[in-house]
């Protein structure tokens, strides 16, 4: 009896020991470094030069487009979302090192950018403020990107 309840023990302790999981991602690191290109390849490219994965600006980005407030006004509702797109679309572009779709990706933000600064007139104060400071904060983080990166 005590035999079994020994083999029990180990039994459940190597059962019940942590393993990695697997990584189902369809970015998984292998996965992400071989769409990268080979380091050759990077030289070679005259681009973008700052790592999105781990700049605190692009991960405040990701966290106020998650975050972003709905409001009543659907028509500004709308174009938050338009903005969120440029947004994603940007930081992929980042990511991704094109420079052509980063730059389209500005425009659009500042083009809905400009649509929402209208659009914000129609909200009550409380609302207003809240806009303007996502808004703001935004706008400050991708300055500060372009800054880094017109830097390198």
């Amino acid at each position: 009896m005590r035999r079994l309840s020994f083999f029990g023990v180990i039994l459940l302790i190597t059962s019940s020991c942590a393993t990695e999981k697997p990584n189902f991602s369809p970015l998984s690191s292998s996965f992400y470094s071989e769409s990268k290109g080979s380091d050759s390849e990077k030289g070679a490219k005259a681009g973008i030069e700052i790592n999105i994965k781990e700049n605190v600006n692009a991960s405040e980005i990701s966290n106020l487009i998650a975050t972003f407030p709905q409001f009543k006004n659907t028509p500004l509702n709308n174009e938050i979302t338009t903005l969120k797109y440029s947004l994603q679309n940007y930081l992929y572009a980042i990511d991704a090192n094109n420079k052509s779709g980063k730059n389209k990706a500005v425009k659009d933000f500042e083009k809905s950018y400009k649509k929402i600064q209208k659009l914000r007139e129609s909200l009550n104060k409380d609302d207003n403020e809240v806009l303007n400071r996502y808004l703001v904060r935004l706008k400050t983080n991708i300055s500060v990107i372009e800054d880094s990166i017109k830097g390198n």
